[in-house]
């Protein structure tokens, strides 16, 4: 129980390090913060990691992405947001990329384009403004998705689900 235990630490540290790394080093300006790819690596680790360590990765792996990169003022509003998207993929079929997973990546959306549309017109007071950040919230959802959707399929293909907790119940 206590390597096991370990072992999800030892994930989830490793995820986070992924997130941050493709959150803050693969981006590109977007209205008033950037567009990324860091989400897809969120979406893997929510369909691997029990959900209190699967949130650990969206809300710490964002947090030090948005501060490290003079975007802190979007930190709170990202460790909401990437806690609850999470919520939305399960860990209990065998694959990463199954039909509910796919379809998960819906409310992920949602949860991503009206979250930081919210706080954006709450923290600047105007809710016409904030309209013109959607763009690119759907490009990093669009991008992320298609990343989640190929690097599952690859863990899939090797199954790395299976190999990762062998002999344990996913």
């Amino acid at each position: 129980m206590k390597t096991q235990k370990i072992k999800l630490m030892c994930i989830t540290g490793v995820f986070t390090a992924i997130t941050y790394i493709f959150t803050a080093y693969f981006h590109f300006p977007s209205h008033t913060g950037y567009t990324h790819i860091g989400d897809a690596f969120i979406y893997i680790a929510a369909c691997l990691l029990p959900l209190p360590y699967a949130a650990t990765v969206g809300a710490v792996g964002a947090l030090i992405s948005d501060c490290l990169t003079g975007f802190a003022i979007w930190a709170p509003a990202s460790v909401i947001i990437k806690s609850l998207s999470v919520l939305c993929f399960s860990r209990k079929s065998q694959k990463i990329i199954c039909l509910r997973n796919i379809l998960s990546l819906i409310p992920a959306w949602l949860v991503c384009i009206f979250g930081y549309y919210l706080y954006e017109s709450i923290i600047t007071g105007n809710f016409i403004a904030p309209l013109a950040g959607i763009a690119g919230y759907i490009t990093q959802c669009t991008l992320s998705s298609i990343v989640f959707i190929i690097l599952g399929s690859a863990l899939d293909k090797i199954k790395a689900k299976n190999y990762i907790f062998k002999g344990e119940k996913i």
